[in-house]
């Protein structure tokens, strides 16, 4: 085996390990997480260490098989982010004070009308 061979498998070896201790950390964030955004980026986080663990086969087989699943799995994973924090925003938007859609005047904090 050639030296750039050996510091291949040795990177990309690396890039595993990496890739397990990240999705060890990722299930417990996903295990207690205190609020809904925070399970809902560690999802988008584990869609990205799916794409990079193809990503390192796809290097270690020198192999370009993997790339189109992986380009899908990175749109899915966009589309899905964004989906949930869009519900997640409204969820969680205070209420607004002044005049609603209606034309309706609502109450300040202090009971005054604004």
């Amino acid at each position: 085996m050639s030296v750039p061979e050996t510091v291949d498998r040795a990177l990309l070896t690396a890039a595993v390990v990496v890739i397990v201790i990240a999705g060890a950390a990722l299930l417990e964030r996903i295990r207690r997480g205190p609020s809904m955004l925070d399970r809902a980026i560690s999802l988008d986080v584990c869609a990205a260490l799916i794409i990079a663990g193809l990503g390192a086969k796809s290097a270690f087989a020198r192999d370009s098989f993997y790339f189109p699943i992986m380009l899908v799995l990175a749109f899915l994973g966009f589309t899905g982010s964004v989906g949930i924090a869009r519900f997640i925003a409204v969820r969680d938007r205070p209420p607004r004070h002044g005049k609603d859609r209606a034309g309706n005047g609502t109450e300040g904090p202090e009971g005054e009308s604004r």
